[in-house]
């Protein structure tokens, strides 16, 4: 009974703190008035849901990346915001599952730039705790590449795709709190080697999971 009563209590003490009411948010008389805008600088965590095709079998692979973002949010309302995400990711390519059994090979390395924007829906926007879900689009730049142990010519071009995004701010106070946030990106990279003697397609689709600052002005 009395750990019944506890956790009672600390669920209470909880969803207390979840839903303390927050500065209500005054968006200002312009359309331009600082405080439409939000800014974040998050430190995420790239992760290719890697797969795709060659004309030589086999499928493609991207490893894992860690980098800063920064994006910027505009308040239409309390509730709807647009946010641009900004950030670029290095990753090694590889080829796996080669016919045969064939050994994998090292197609090269690449820069991801994905500019991503999405339209979000913010649940409590007056409190200090809050979520929201998000959908846009993303575009998906590669650039400096460079060629594998295994081959040369490496090339990709630009793609894209779509993206959906859940998460939440918890405001310290009026102007500064701490953000959570996953995207999920579906991003489809034709790719080139050896001066186009191999050609695939590489399915990026990463998962993009970050947690950083939030301020807003």
């Amino acid at each position: 009974m009395k750990k019944l009563s506890r956790f009672m209590l600390l669920t209470g003490v909880a969803a207390t703190v979840f839903t303390l009411p927050a500065l209500a948010r005054d968006l200002g008389e312009s359309v331009w008035s600082k405080e439409r805008f939000q800014l974040r600088v998050r430190g995420i965590g790239v992760l290719p849901d890697s797969g795709g095709r060659t004309s030589i079998g086999g499928s493609p692979d991207a490893d894992n990346a860690i980098v800063p973002e920064f994006d910027i949010s505009y308040f239409f309302t309390n509730h709807i915001a647009a946010e641009l995400i900004l950030a670029t990711s290095p990753h090694d390519l590889t080829l796996k599952d080669r016919p045969g059994g064939a050994a994998d090979l090292d197609l090269g390395d690449t820069m991801i730039l994905p500019p991503t924007l999405t339209l979000q829906y913010h649940f409590t926007p007056d409190n200090k705790f809050s979520p929201y879900l998000g959908a846009g689009i993303n575009y998906t730049l590669p650039y400096a590449e460079n060629d594998g142990r295994d081959t040369t010519s490496l090339q990709a071009d630009g793609s894209v795709g779509w993206a959906l995004q859940g998460g939440a701010d918890y405001w310290l106070d009026e102007h500064w709190g701490v953000n959570l946030d996953v995207k999920k990106v579906w991003v489809d990279v034709d790719a080139s080697i050896n001066n186009g003697a191999i050609t695939g397609e590489v399915e990026l689709d990463p998962w993009i999971v970050g947690a950083g600052v939030s301020y807003r002005f």
